[in-house]
């Protein structure tokens, strides 16, 4: 595995036993800004199922990150990728034809992996508890770890997450794992934006994350088109999700959860919102944001600051 470039110079790096044998896990850290933050809540960033850590909370747009924002406001910042993402050590089975075996990365064992990282954080810190923020599918990862272990779980911030929907049509089944190309992630990234509406997302930004995810495969640019081997669990589990069968059990979380959502997020509709604030009745704290003039990727787009500001809010408390 390449060492991992430093996005900061004050970033720290460190690698973290899996529960898989012989594997290890890749953790990034960037403290808060001064001194006099030093005793600030830690959070950590769980991404969604196509790319890691460092395309997301860590990524700069224009000199500016939402990690340097939450590190602003006095929070001590991490970043966690699963396996098969960024510079964590990946599947052994990607060696394989994707057929060869079932998905890779489902929700349940990445809950594992999170644990070992958020297990270790609290270990480097002494914190007695660990916030979440956590994106689409690594909602579901996020969710199933603070049901199983809520005495290490401050605060949960789910933006863009996955609900249960009555299922209407037949499951799909996936392989073990998938190629997803530049251009389909750009299709992604402006489905959801209305007809006639102007853009929310910069080409130009977009072009300079593309490389960086390009970078994120060591064989992606060898591939025609270049694309990235990502593991196809969070699909399968989002899949799944969408036919009745959500990856965890919402009652099961008693973390204050804060919901924020795009306006035109299609994987995160108003249904989907109502239905995962109901269902989330252990939380003793629940808010339901929704940004105007955002999709499912809020968090790379021109109104990235609202979800910045609401999540720091959230995260700092103040509210029970």
């Amino acid at each position: 595995m390449n060492e991992a470039i430093r996005l900061d110079s004050r970033e720290e790096h460190f690698r973290v036993p899996s529960p898989h044998p012989g594997l290890s896990l890749f953790l990034r850290y960037l403290p808060p800004c001064n001194d006099a933050m030093a005793e600030g809540r830690t959070v950590l960033y769980v991404h969604g199922g196509t790319f890691p850590s460092a395309l997301s909370i860590a990524h700069r747009f224009d000199g500016r990150s939402w990690r340097d924002e939450l590190c602003g406001a006095g929070f001590h910042v991490w970043g966690l990728d699963f396996h098969g993402f960024g510079k964590s050590d990946p599947y052994p089975e990607f060696a394989a034809p994707a057929e060869a075996h079932p998905p890779l990365g489902r929700a349940a064992e990445c809950s594992r992996q999170l644990e070992a990282a958020v297990r270790f954080i609290r270990r480097q810190q002494g914190a007695a508890r660990v916030s979440l923020v956590a994106h689409s599918w690594g909602s579901m990862v996020a969710g199933e770890f603070a049901g199983r272990c809520p005495e290490l779980v401050d605060r949960l911030v789910l933006f863009g997450p996955i609900a249960r929907r009555e299922p209407r049509s037949a499951r799909q089944q996936l392989p073990a794992w998938r190629l997803i190309s530049l251009q389909a992630q750009w299709d992604r990234f402006v489905e959801d934006v209305p007809p006639g509406e102007a853009p929310v997302l910069s080409r130009r930004h977009f072009d300079d994350w593309g490389e960086a995810y390009l970078d994120t495969d060591a064989e992606s640019r060898s591939r025609v088109p270049a694309a990235v081997k990502v593991p196809s669990g969070a699909f399968q589990d989002i899949y799944d999700a969408w036919a009745g069968e959500l990856a965890y059990d919402p009652a099961l979380v008693r973390a204050p959860v804060a919901i924020i959502r795009g306006a035109w997020d299609g994987m995160c509709s108003d249904a989907d919102a109502r239905w995962l604030f109901d269902a989330l009745k252990g939380s003793p704290v629940r808010r339901d944001v929704k940004i105007a003039r955002a999709t499912h990727l809020m968090h790379l787009e021109e109104n990235r600051f609202a979800l910045y500001r609401e999540t720091a809010c959230f995260l700092s408390g103040d509210d029970v």
